[in-house]
């Protein structure tokens, strides 16, 4: 028996230990149909499931390199706020709470300011994080906000707000509560400077965000499926002692009930706010090489602008024009002699046009 152990284990065990580890992070589960996803399809589809579509989470860096153009953008340092004001302790004190959770994530709070172009246009945005603490709205956050819309005021840019969050930081008590004012003032500042304020709801908004800055925006668009509410549905129900629809607070029935304008993939973000804030900002758009506008003007990759009225417009022009020549024509012609008149002048103003 001398050869089995002698020989056979050692063998075995040599082959066995040069394996390498397979690390426990090339696939995950989706949460929403239980797919299996391997990570590099997963990353290449900014985090959405191949198989049934679902919206997972992404960081807020992925979020921003996603909407601003070539994912290029600029941090905003947001201001200072006291720490633990309140000196607020549960099972744990919440200044060792923030204390671990910024070693965790590498950041001071919740929120993340960046400025930069989308669709060619100015743009400040405030993105929350949900990894810190829920993306919780306490002091730091409101600060950010105003910050923020500060910040597109002064650059005449737009506010475009990304709400990720449970609500409002509890262990910061009425001083997070007062942030739903302040975030509101903010973004009245915003809007009375004549400047665009849309907000992109994610997966969840709710709570005092639901019921502050995130629910005013003058466009309001959702990712699929995302959580939209303030109170929780099992709250609601025991609450109202009915049983809610079904698909209650997501953003395709917001969408239907009229809360949100519209339903946006992830993937298709950028150029859904491309096209809004151009037209917004009255930008005028390039025709691309190819199009059929650009082959008529030579094949240029120009402007195309014509001051000429066309269609419809032209038609009415024209039918203005000679209503006025009617009415300017001598009284003691007759009526065939007025109206060869007015056909006449509307034509020499057409020509003139």
């Amino acid at each position: 028996m001398n050869w089995l152990t002698n020989f056979i284990r050692p063998k075995i065990r040599s082959i066995v230990e040069q394996q390498k580890d397979v690390p426990e992070n090339l696939w995950q589960k989706c949460p929403s149909c239980e797919g299996m996803l391997f990570h590099r399809d997963i990353k290449e589809s900014l985090n959405v499931c191949y198989h049934c579509g679902h919206h997972m989470r992404i960081s807020v860096e992925e979020r921003l390199e996603v909407m601003f153009d070539d994912g290029k953008y600029t941090k905003v340092a947001a201001p200072k706020v006291p720490h633990d004001p309140l000196k607020f302790k549960d099972r744990k004190k919440y200044s060792d709470r923030l204390r671990d959770t910024r070693a965790k994530t590498g950041q001071e709070d919740a929120i993340r300011i960046a400025k930069g172009t989308i669709g060619g246009c100015p743009v400040v945005i405030a993105a929350f994080d949900f990894a810190f603490m829920g993306g919780s709205m306490g002091a730091a956050v409101g600060e950010g906000i105003v910050k923020a819309a500060e910040v597109a005021v002064k650059e005449k840019a737009a506010f475009i707000t990304v709400p990720c969050s449970g609500g409002a930081r509890m262990q910061e008590g009425a001083i997070s509560l007062m942030q739903m004012p302040r975030t509101t003032i903010a973004v009245n500042r915003v809007q009375n400077a004549g400047l665009p304020y849309i907000v992109l709801l994610t997966d969840p908004t709710t709570g005092g965000v639901s019921a502050s800055f995130a629910m005013l925006g003058d466009i309001h668009i959702a990712e699929p499926g995302c959580m939209i509410g303030f109170a929780g549905k099992r709250v609601i129900q025991e609450t109202i002692r009915e049983e809610l629809p079904e698909g209650f607070q997501t953003a395709e029935y917001c969408l239907e009930h009229g809360m949100i304008d519209m339903v946006v993939p992830r993937d298709e973000l950028n150029a859904t706010l491309s096209r809004i804030l151009n037209i917004i900002f009255n930008k005028k758009i390039k025709v691309k090489k190819g199009d059929n506008n650009s082959k008529k003007n030579g094949g240029n990759d120009k402007k195309v602008v014509s001051d000429k009225p066309s269609g419809v417009k032209a038609a009415l022009t024209q039918k203005t024009t000679a209503d006025k020549a009617v009415k300017n024509a001598p009284a003691n012609t007759n009526a065939d002699a007025r109206q060869k008149t007015a056909t006449k002048t509307a034509a020499r103003t057409s020509a003139k046009k």
